[in-house]
């Protein structure tokens, strides 16, 4: 259930659960990337303020909203220049990966409070929901499809050459196929399990039985 059927539901208490999910979810991806890139040499995001944590700095009124009301959605995008990289192809690879890292962290203790039951019962809706969507997110964008940050992993990983062949179809078809994906999750049954079944996996593997 998404924002919107909460909401016309008058359910408050769901309203709250995903505005805070989504709140960690998207501060944790962007802040991993800032400081990552900070760490590697370029300050283009200490300069524009984004190695925070603060949720405020993140948000991009498109993208969040979307996230919030359908599910779907990005934060701020964080300013990275590789020409400051101390090793270009490398760090672009880390702090790529990062985002996707520190959503499996946050996932990872939070899932400790279910294991542990140390979340009191009337908080426990919240808590599986913030490690669900902080799997969701770091499995989705490992996805190597522009503008994905599995789409840069991919690159930093190939071989020159076959990095420039697969840069070259980045740019002439952009976020197609990503979009392509995204309906074929929708309309064929069986494609959603490319993504659906890593998150059921690993959410399972985090907060047991």
């Amino acid at each position: 259930m998404g924002l919107i059927e909460h909401l016309l539901q008058g359910d408050w208490a769901g309203v709250c659960s995903i505005i805070i999910a989504v709140g960690i979810a998207l501060t944790v991806h962007e802040f991993a990337h800032a400081k990552i890139a900070d760490w590697a040499g370029d300050r283009t995001a200490r300069s524009q303020g984004r190695v925070t944590l603060n949720p405020l700095a993140h948000f991009d009124p498109l993208g969040t909203t979307f996230f919030l009301l359908f599910g779907l959605g990005w934060g701020k995008p964080v300013p990275v220049n590789p020409a400051y990289f101390k090793h270009p192809r490398r760090d672009d690879v880390l702090v790529s990966v990062g985002g996707a890292g520190a959503n499996l962290v946050t996932a990872a203790l939070f899932g400790l409070l279910v294991r542990f039951a140390i979340v009191p019962g009337a908080y426990l809706d919240t808590v599986v929901f913030i490690v669900t969507l902080n799997v969701a997110l770091a499995v989705f964008n490992l996805i190597p499809l522009y503008p994905l940050d599995g789409s840069h992993v991919l690159l930093g990983l190939l071989p020159l050459r076959s990095a420039h062949a697969v840069r070259g179809f980045y740019a002439r078809w952009g976020m197609l196929p990503l979009l392509g994906m995204v309906v074929a999750f929708n309309l064929v049954p069986g494609v959603s399990l490319i993504v659906a079944l890593p998150i059921y996996l690993i959410r399972k593997l985090l907060l047991g039985g």
